[in-house]
C-alpha cells in the first residue's frame, strides 16, 4: 500500500505543478494578447497617418509599390 500511496502523492504533486504552469502560461498569453491589441491599434493609427500624409503631399501612390531602385 505504501507504493500506491507514494505513487498517488507523486501524481498529485505533478498535477499541482501542471496546474501552476497552466496558470502561469495563461497569464503570459493574456499579457501578450493585450500588447498585440495595443500594437494593432498603433499600426492602424500609423497607416492612417501615412495615408493622410500621402494625400496631403499629392502622392496617392499604392503602398505596395516597389522601391525606387527597382
Amino acid at each position: 500500500m505504501t507504493d500506491t500511496t507514494s505513487r498517488l502523492d507523486e501524481l498529485e504533486m505533478r498535477t499541482a505543478h501542471q496546474e501552476q504552469t497552466i496558470e502561469d502560461l495563461n497569464t503570459a498569453i493574456t499579457e501578450q494578447w493585450k500588447i498585440i491589441e495595443r500594437m494593432e491599434r498603433q499600426l492602424a493609427a500609423l497607416r492612417d497617418r501615412v495615408a493622410d500624409a500621402e494625400l496631403s503631399a499629392g502622392e496617392a501612390a499604392p503602398v505596395d509599390r516597389p522601391p525606387p531602385h527597382w
